[in-house]
């Protein structure tokens, strides 16, 4: 089990790097067919590759988002559960027609990994993204699941 403990961090370790988060960087920790599932917060996001690139992303914005801890991070058969802070400042590129604002978030997210034969399968998140967007003075309406549509393009 602590060899699955191994991959979720080497995941999230890629995914969580400014300039190096994306599908190629992830790619050999996925197995084919993988899922990932946060409903809320990346409606249009159904892989851990498609989210390690869209996360890679919001890093342009946010270029210094990194974890801070891991709060809760244990192993159970083939599942990772982990509950982690992560920070960071709008220092990057705009988000949508913002400047960068220079304000620091600091937020927390849940997630469950599933493991295979050595690869992830299942990637479900949750995350408190209303919370970041506040800190960051983005407009909070983004984070409504009715405007994921408008949205889309400015996260």
């Amino acid at each position: 089990m602590n060899h699955n403990i191994d991959i979720v961090r080497e995941y999230l370790e890629i995914s969580y790097t400014p300039g190096r988060a994306g599908a190629e960087a992830v790619s050999h920790l996925c197995a084919p067919n993988n899922r990932f599932i946060a409903p809320t917060t990346f409606p249009d996001v159904h892989t851990l590759e498609e989210y390690a690139e869209d996360h890679g992303r919001l890093m342009q914005q946010v270029n210094d988002l990194h974890i801070i801890s891991f709060d809760v991070l244990f192993a159970a058969a083939d599942r990772v559960c982990l509950r982690y802070t992560a920070e960071g400042a709008h220092r990057g590129e705009l988000h949508g027609d913002i400047q960068p604002t220079g304000r620091t978030a600091r937020w927390s997210a849940a997630a469950l990994f599933q493991v295979d034969d050595g690869k992830l399968v299942e990637f479900i998140k949750e995350w408190n993204k209303l919370s970041m967007w506040e800190q960051l003075g983005w407009p909070v309406d983004e984070c409504l699941t009715a405007s994921h549509q408008h949205a889309a393009g400015r996260r």
